[in-house]
């Protein structure tokens, strides 16, 4: 699919992965609706790249749906619908007091990261589902953003593993569900990025993540993100994939 005129909707469009993504759609000619709880930053980043921005909780059908219909006014039906919203969270399943984590720690990860996910995925699909076929019978692409963690989780990262799994468990089964309807599917799951919540770690703490990835020895660049989450759009044979762009890493235990 051709980038360039496309409505796009971006979450979590405010800030690291997902802002480099919108930025990225917007320089290739997109029409950019960043979805984000906060709203201030979203803004901002809306007006850069001559986007707008709706302030929206993913895991409330009422704040989605409102955030679509804004998006859709502002820029038509969209085509390209971008999940990057997520949190993280680390966190022993017996604390030091011998406690048992709490549920609801457990819960929250769970239902923003995979739930909300399929939140925003449902209601995005039914509407693109509704829009003329382009060349070749395709009328969207839906990105998921999951992580290495899906793979080699650490320890702590039981929430956020089975959340970021859970994304990499859905991907194939909702590529062959929206097959008929033209609707391709793919997943990134990216390893140690320089995103400002992990570049707000100590200069040493930032040097010993980037040493113990093979190849480049380096943080990633969300540059290199938006620039696979662009590729997935353009390349229309990607379909129910999930690619790790991680430099060869495995992740350690702790």
């Amino acid at each position: 699919m051709n980038i360039d005129s496309q409505a796009a909707l971006v979450t979590g469009g405010a800030s690291g992965l997902g802002e480099a993504t919108a930025r990225a759609l917007a320089a290739k000619g997109a029409k950019v609706a960043i979805l984000d709880r906060n709203l201030e930053l979203a803004r901002k980043v809306a007006d850069e790249i001559g986007g707008i921005a709706c302030e929206c909780d993913i895991t409330d059908t009422a704040s989605v749906t409102a955030a679509l219909q804004a998006a859709e006014k502002a820029h038509g039906p969209a085509r390209l619908l971008m999940n990057i919203a997520g949190i993280g969270t680390a966190k022993r399943i017996v604390g030091k007091d011998g406690n048992p984590a709490p549920l609801e720690d457990f819960q929250r990860v769970v239902n923003v990261n995979l739930v909300g996910a399929y939140n925003v995925s449902r209601l995005f699909a039914a509407a693109c589902a509704k829009l003329p076929a382009l060349d070749g019978g395709e009328r969207g692409v839906i990105l998921f953003t999951a992580s290495v963690a899906a793979f080699d989780g650490q320890v702590g990262q039981q929430a956020y593993s089975a959340s970021k799994g859970g994304l990499v468990g859905m991907t194939l089964p909702m590529a062959r569900d929206l097959a008929q309807h033209g609707i391709r599917v793919c997943t990134i799951a990216p390893g140690l990025f320089a995103t400002p919540l992990l570049m707000e770690l100590p200069e040493a703490v930032q040097q010993s993540l980037a040493a113990s990835i093979p190849f480049p020895p380096r943080l990633g660049q969300p540059s290199e993100f938006a620039e696979l989450a662009c590729h997935f759009v353009t390349n229309g044979h990607l379909n129910g994939e999930v690619i790790r762009l991680d430099g060869a890493l495995r992740m350690a235990p702790r």
